[in-house]
């Protein structure tokens, strides 16, 4: 709900049009002057006001009751400000670098920037629960999934079960660095 000066109030719920204060008691059949008084919190509505409301709004009642406060993890990583991670069994001279995460949720998601050092050797037997999604930012290698290979320029990009075997196989072209996005459900 915002106000300004000399205008009525209006109502902007998420994702929808605004509304007039006005209008959404005659879509809700309830009275302007209760509307106001729920506004200012002067009132605390009926379960039954809470679901005309919710029809005059075209959305549903628990939408009144969810936390979003809980529904709105954000993460901001700066360039150059992630946090350079030492991954459980991570290869010599893959240097990984974590540009987010999030706190709430089923899905646990992953994103890396994985530089390959210039010490670097091919590696062609990482194995891991969930998806993963990889995007070549530079460099050109022969990247192995499972019985397959297959040539991976700057701009390409895979997606996969990362269960099976997989990894850079051969590097043709230095500096290799790509994105890493891993999905997985939380347990």
């Amino acid at each position: 709900m915002e106000r300004r000066q000399g205008q009525a109030c209006r109502l902007r719920p998420p994702g929808l049009a605004e509304v007039s204060g006005g209008a959404l008691a005659k879509a809700s059949g309830i009275s302007a002057s209760m509307l106001s008084r729920i506004e200012r919190g002067l009132v605390s509505p009926s379960v039954e006001t809470l679901e005309r409301l919710a029809q005059g709004l075209h959305v549903p009642t628990s939408r009144f009751f969810s936390d979003q406060a809980r529904r709105t993890d954000f993460c901001h990583v700066r360039a150059g400000h992630g946090v350079l991670v030492d991954r459980v069994g991570a290869v010599s001279d893959y240097r990984y670098e974590l540009l987010g995460h999030l706190l709430s949720g089923n899905l646990f998601v992953e994103p890396y920037l994985v530089t390959l050092l210039p010490g670097a050797d091919p590696y062609v037997t990482f194995q891991h629960p969930g998806l993963k999604f990889l995007y070549l930012l530079s460099g050109e290698v022969t990247y192995r999934y499972g019985a397959k290979s297959v040539a991976v320029r700057t701009g390409d990009s895979l997606l996969f079960d990362a269960t099976a075997l997989h990894g850079i196989e051969t590097i043709q072209t230095q500096p290799v660095c790509y994105l890493s996005v891993v999905f997985t459900l939380r347990e």
